[in-house]
């Protein structure tokens, strides 16, 4: 079973910065595509940024150019820095991941969310 932690949430003014990262447990399975989404209150989840295990990224428009996502394959983790945030931005903030159990074919492939952690941005 993959679990998934995330920290770095909080309350920041707008203008600032906050960093997200995501750990997904070890085991025997490989990491595949690796993102962020977000969910405000009232709204549907929707994307945020997206990397694939080959480092491949986008974003989603409203983000691009503050947003930065990276992962650490070593360290089984993603990140999300935000800069230049807004207020437009608050949400609660998950890591999805991709897996796929050593030995399976991709039609075997699942995805896991973390437990969302709250970026508030004040005006």
């Amino acid at each position: 079973q993959v679990q998934l932690v995330e920290s770095g949430g909080g309350l920041v003014q707008a203008g600032g910065s906050l960093n997200l990262s995501c750990t997904a447990s070890r085991g025997s399975f490989s990491l595949n595509d690796m993102g962020w989404y977000r969910q405000a209150p009232g709204k549907q989840r929707e994307l945020v940024a997206i990397i694939t295990s080959g480092g491949t990224t986008n974003y989603a428009a409203s983000v691009k150019g503050r947003f930065t996502i990276s992962r650490d394959n070593a360290k089984t983790t993603i990140y999300l820095r935000m800069n230049s945030l807004e207020p437009e931005d608050t949400a609660v903030y998950y890591c999805r991941v991709w897996t796929l159990e050593l030995g399976k074919p991709p039609s075997y492939e699942s995805d896991h969310w973390g437990q969302g952690t709250q970026v508030t941005v004040s005006s």
